[in-house]
């Protein structure tokens, strides 16, 4: 007897299935082992890229929230994934030669996709397409990139430090992006400007707006606000930091700098929560279609 369409495909969704998807994006990491041991040597050495690590963990939970759409999906072995792996190979090599960061790290990415996507299929690349979206955060912001946004970054930080401060009556001056408390400098407005929170902010906003069931302009909603949410949290932090750094040692005032860091996270999802729950009270914005 010849089985029908539907149980064909039921049966090819297997842990087999996924091992095999799995070894074929492993492959394409090995070919671009360099890109992949780059970027994690990067992500440990450099501040400013250590929400890297968390990404993995990011696109595991996307996955998982939606491993019901597993049995929905059909699979089918097309161009899709030969053309990604295709892209990817050009992208990579191209970075590599000219000197391109952004090319051979998203090459490398794109490569790793368009393998699993060659025994999974397209209509799985579109079902898990938030967790396919995280690898963006993969790509590392070098330094000349991160210096454009920074500088910015940091003198609007340094202002609105400096009115939040005045409001709270502390004595706060300021001379560019240098905030002076109780007349000793204080460069805080460049080790907090939130180029060291800001991208792990994004990326929790992402998680947020995308492992919950939402629809679509309440997710673009969420991650609209997402860099509102960073400079909230940064400032949150910069104000007490600036105080204990003209107020107390310069030890007490790093360790201070580095827990705060953190507790921005905690602060973060404090506020998604307060969106979520604002969310809720608009049905047109928030649930019933599927993860």
């Amino acid at each position: 007897m010849t089985e029908s369409p539907d149980n064909l495909n039921a049966a090819r969704w297997t842990w087999r299935t996924a091992l095999l998807a799995a070894l074929v994006a492993a492959l394409a990491i090995a070919i671009t082992h360099d890109v992949w041991r780059d970027m994690l040597t990067f992500s440990l050495k450099d501040e400013e890229s250590g929400y890297i690590p968390m990404v993995p963990v990011v696109m595991a939970i996307l996955v998982w929230t939606r491993r019901n759409a597993i049995a929905q999906a059909t699979i089918s072995h097309n161009w899709l994934g030969t053309l990604l792996i295709a892209m990817g190979w050009a992208a990579w090599s191209i970075g590599y030669r000219y000197n391109r960061h952004v090319l051979w790290y998203g090459g490398a990415d794109l490569m790793a996709l368009g393998g699993a996507v060659t025994i999974l299929g397209k209509d799985a690349l579109f079902k898990f397409l938030p967790a396919v979206g995280a690898l963006v955060f993969l790509v590392p912001v070098f330094n000349g990139r991160r210096h454009q946004i920074s500088g910015p970054l940091e003198l609007m930080t340094a202002q609105v430090t400096q009115a939040i401060c005045e409001t709270l009556h502390m004595n706060v001056a300021r001379q560019g992006n240098l905030l002076l408390v109780n007349g000793v400098e204080v460069a805080v407005a460049e080790a907090c400007n939130g180029m060291r929170m800001v991208f792990t902010l994004v990326l929790v906003c992402y998680l947020y707006a995308f492992a919950l069931p939402m629809r679509w302009y309440g997710r673009a909603l969420v991650l609209a606000l997402s860099p509102l949410i960073a400079m909230i949290c940064n400032v949150s932090r910069l104000v007490p930091t600036a105080w204990v750094y003209g107020h107390a040692s310069q030890a007490i005032a790093n360790q201070f700098h580095d827990a705060s860091g953190w507790l921005m996270l905690a602060v973060g999802f404090l506020i998604l929560m307060g969106i979520g729950r604002s969310l809720n009270s608009k049905p047109n914005l928030c649930a019933e279609p599927a993860l």
